[in-house]
């Protein structure tokens, strides 16, 4: 199809029907959503880290909260893969061909490195956590008499960042790739990443040395891979600009 330039009314029309879609598709994906929720609660509540927890519901509405907080999450997390192919297919006009190609295959990267994200908060980070606090609990005389909702909470608190920290390669490649950005403009702001990084850290994990090294650190090292990353989307930019502007000159 040939491409031609969109007027602003037919990029918020275009806007619109990928946003329809999308919407169309989270539906769906919430229904399963509500099906899954269930199973999912009762094996996290299961697990060595919860069981041994006492939970209870101090309000009457905290079971409906986890199971609709659980529901919609999973159908985020479902739909995912269709929001990034409908960004894509929305700034899709706006690049060559090879350009489509390699930003198309931007998407199961970023989902597999959402999911990464999700497991290594969960399954090496949330189990310290827990352990850390009821320690401290135990050294303090403190009984432990947590809230379904809390714990949950918690655990949405500290799982959910990391999924979306973990796009930071596939950000970095995108805007890379459209030249908004460089390799050398982010070794040029990384004392400002670090701090942001640092900050954000702080928030996700309690006031604790141990903790808070165990989620800055690989934020950090992920910052690094994203300038990697950059650095070599930047070179294929660069050859394929020359490649073509030597295919102009012939």
């Amino acid at each position: 199809m040939e491409q031609r330039d969109m007027s602003v009314m037919e990029h918020i029309v275009e806007l619109r029907r990928r946003i329809v879609i999308s919407l169309i598709f989270f539906t769906v994906a919430l229904i399963a959503g509500f099906f899954l929720a269930k199973p999912l609660i009762m094996y996290l509540q299961s697990t060595p880290t919860a069981q041994d927890l006492p939970m209870n519901a101090f309000k009457m509405t905290d079971p409906i909260r986890i199971f609709m907080t659980f529901a919609v999450s999973i159908g985020l997390i479902f739909t995912f893969p269709v929001i990034m192919y409908q960004l894509w297919a929305f700034i899709r006009p706006g690049l060559h061909e090879k350009e489509q190609k390699a930003t198309l295959a931007y998407i199961p990267f970023a989902f597999i490195l959402f999911i990464t994200g999700l497991a290594f908060s969960y399954f090496i980070l949330f189990p310290y956590i827990i352990q850390f606090m009821g320690n401290l609990a135990g050294s303090l005389g403190i009984t432990e008499q947590y809230g379904v909702n809390e714990y949950f909470s918690f655990l949405f608190q500290i799982t959910l960042p990391f999924g979306i920290l973990f796009q930071l390669p596939v950000v970095v490649m995108f805007l890379t790739r459209l030249g908004i950005i460089t390799p050398s403009f982010l070794s040029q702001i990384r004392k400002i990443a670090y701090f942001v990084l640092l900050v954000l850290a702080g928030f996700i994990t309690p006031p604790e040395v141990i903790s808070h090294l165990m989620v800055t650190v690989p934020m950090l090292l992920l910052y690094e891979f994203s300038i990697w990353v950059s650095y070599l989307t930047y070179r294929k930019v660069q050859k394929a600009e020359k490649e073509r502007e030597a295919g102009v000159d012939k």
